[in-house]
């Protein structure tokens, strides 16, 4: 692997950008947003008021968001997340590279810099999870007047898209139904950490040792097996994985088939991610097409970016905040952040339990 100096490096010229969304809510905020402060926070108990009334709410909406907390460790909200989170998972075969916060609780695993596509949370592996939580622990104060680009929202804010109502437009075009018919492959290339050692991490995204959480390429290809994944090794240990599966997933909670899929697991993903987005789309450690291998085309792919934006919305963050999000109905993502001097923005991350994915189901639409 040829070793390139940073400074010769350039972004590609040509990037589709997120909206994120369009201005209007699919949904009211008073619908998923709970006061933390109309409840006694002394109690975190699996029938407290706040615990039937946040998993009331989740089960009705697929989301909730406690807000006016007054927490300021992780380890509280984190207390706060698990009254609707019953099991938890590890974080194993993921792509991004996570690392722990705290006990149960994980990094963003991405650069502030970089826009996050819209996307269900391992979505490109055999082992997928339910639900994801946020904990708020620094947020950003307002910018000067309002960024176009998110339309009002907080500089802090992660925004959710409602997967129900877009796998009910996307199955109006044919390119749902080409989706719905094909399916999709996921192509994931992790390093060797090792093969990095002493030198910059040009085009590197996660190295296959945090990623499986072991040094040993056996056990590492073994876990890859596990979720389904056709395994081989390419040049200095490059772990190269392909997923085939459908773009929709079965929900028992609705018993119906949603959209799971999108282009944050697409070379696009890293358009503005530092070290990585110089390469072009065919070098780059994600690729994504459908089931049969071919190629989307560029209206497609503009098809799936507008898609999940016009049913966008922010969860805008204050201090202390917690959110649960259901990963069936709601995609996840953010735009690129930029921090001033002294600022930070930090979220800490709780997976729940994982699940066997089980593609679509018949007649399930």
């Amino acid at each position: 692997m040829a070793i390139v100096e940073y400074s010769d490096l350039a972004p590609l010229d040509h990037v589709v950008e997120p909206r994120w969304w369009n201005g209007t809510r699919p949904i009211a905020v008073d619908a998923f947003t709970l006061d933390a402060g109309h409840f006694d926070l002394g109690d975190l108990s699996h029938d407290s008021d706040l615990g039937v009334a946040m998993r009331a709410t989740f089960d009705r909406v697929g989301l909730v968001h406690v807000t006016n907390t007054g927490l300021g460790e992780l380890a509280d909200m984190r207390s706060v997340a698990k009254l609707v989170i019953d099991a938890e998972m590890s974080y194993e075969g993921g792509a991004n590279p996570r690392g722990n916060i705290e006990a149960n609780v994980y990094e963003i695993g991405a650069p502030l810099s970089a826009w996050l596509h819209y996307h269900h949370e391992m979505a490109y592996v055999g082992r997928s999870t339910r639900v994801i939580g946020f904990l708020a622990k620094d947020v950003l104060p307002p910018a000067s007047g309002d960024p176009s680009a998110t339309r009002g929202a907080s500089r802090s804010a992660t925004f959710v898209s409602d997967s129900v109502a877009a796998t009910d437009r996307l199955l109006s075009t044919d390119f749902g139904r080409k989706l719905k018919e094909l399916g999709v492959c996921y192509h994931r290339n992790l390093t060797d950490r090792d093969a990095f050692l002493g030198r910059t991490e040009f085009g590197v995204y996660n190295h296959w040792q945090q990623s499986f959480q072991t040094d040993d390429p056996d056990e590492a290809a073994s876990k890859a097996r596990e979720q389904r994944l056709a395994v081989s090794w390419g040049p200095d240990r490059l772990l190269e994985t392909r997923y085939y599966c459908a773009a929709f997933e079965y929900f028992p909670g609705l018993d119906r088939n949603l959209l799971y899929s999108s282009l944050a697991d697409h070379g696009m993903w890293f358009d503005t991610w530092p070290l990585v987005q110089h390469l072009p789309h065919d070098q780059r450690p994600l690729h994504m097409t459908f089931g049969d291998d071919s190629e989307f085309s560029a209206d497609e792919i503009q098809q799936w970016i507008d898609l999940y934006d016009d049913f966008g919305m922010p969860l805008d963050w204050r201090a202390g905040d917690v959110g649960v999000i259901c990963n069936y109905r709601w995609a996840h993502g953010r735009p690129g952040i930029t921090l001033a001097d002294g600022e930070q923005r930090k979220l800490g991350v709780v997976l729940g339990d994982q699940y066997d994915r089980v593609g679509v189901v018949a007649n399930r639409w």
